[in-house]
């Protein structure tokens, strides 16, 4: 007689083996929440396709980048003071010419009851220094501003730095040719109503330290003030101002830079306030103009 075998459970096999997945599934959930909730350890390092990287990698990058910002504006400044200390030597061996033809001239020629009288012991020293150095900061300008430039460029795009050459110039002309108004119609005008102004009892000696503060002053101010064009194609150009505008406030503008004039200048006659006046109005409708220019050059690249 044939024994009948007793079947065997075919659940318990399947069974057992599904516990056991749930089980390694249970702990492989454990070990990935706490590699999620445990702290970020930047000296840690993650292993990728069996390479081993350094999370904190980029934190000596950013360092080397500040650094490497650091030490480029060094390099700018050293070479800022070479030129400027070369051309200031440069500039003292015509300072006898400086002093006599290019700072005293303008009075002696303005008038001459106008006479200049030194008051301390060091007096002509501090005035031949300040002659010299004024002298080589005005020429070498445009050396100073191109290493402005050079610093600032590479952030830029490079229709940016093509237009940064072109500012570089724009600015230098501007700066030399407030200067030369400074010297040749600024500084005429104010010292000849200097001169006539008063009574001819009181002699007019001037200290000559006060009048070469009053030359820098006046020729560092006129400098600037022709500036404007190129301030103007800044604020146009960053989107700021718009030749609408400056066109909308066109008359109060002329108003404003008359009244400038009639502080800046001495003399109440007003032919005097227009020479000094009439040149800021040109410079304003310049700037309109360029202010326009930079106008339709951003429109056009928005289309």
């Amino acid at each position: 007689m044939i024994e009948e075998k007793e079947p065997i459970p075919s659940q318990e096999l399947p069974e057992d083996h599904q516990n056991r997945n749930a089980d390694e599934t249970a702990i492989q959930t454990s070990q990935s929440a706490n590699k999620i909730i445990a702290p970020y350890d930047p000296l840690e390092k993650e292993t990728d396709n069996g390479n081993n990287v350094e999370t904190a990698e980029s934190e000596p990058e950013s360092g080397m980048n500040f650094m490497g910002h650091l030490e480029e504006i060094r390099s700018r400044l050293i070479k800022s003071a070479i030129a400027l200390v070369l051309v200031t030597g440069l500039c003292t061996l015509y300072s006898d010419f400086l002093v006599n033809e290019v700072l005293i001239a303008p009075l002696t020629r303005s008038s001459k009851t106008l006479v200049l009288q030194n008051l301390v012991p060091y007096g002509q020293l501090s005035l031949y220094l300040q002659v010299v150095v004024f002298s080589g900061f005005i020429i070498s300008f445009p050396f100073l501003a191109w290493q402005i430039w050079q610093f600032v460029a590479p952030g830029l795009h490079e229709n940016e730095r093509k237009a940064g050459r072109f500012s570089i110039l724009f600015i230098s002309l501007s700066f030399f040719t407030g200067i030369g108004f400074g010297y040749f119609v600024f500084l005429p005008v104010t010292l000849q109503f200097f001169a006539a102004f008063g009574t001819p009892l009181i002699k007019n000696n001037i200290s000559v330290q006060d009048y070469v503060s009053f030359f820098i002053g006046a020729l560092l101010t006129a400098g600037l003030v022709f500036e404007l064009p190129f301030i103007a194609y800044i604020l146009s150009k960053i989107g700021l101002l718009t030749p609408a505008f400056m066109r909308f406030y066109r008359k109060h503008a002329i108003v404003f830079l008359l009244v400038v004039a009639a502080i800046v200048t001495p003399s109440t006659d007003i032919v005097t306030q227009l020479v000094i006046g009439l040149p800021m109005i040109l410079l304003y409708e310049l700037s309109i103009l360029i202010s326009a220019h930079v106008n339709r050059k951003n429109n056009a690249l928005k289309i």
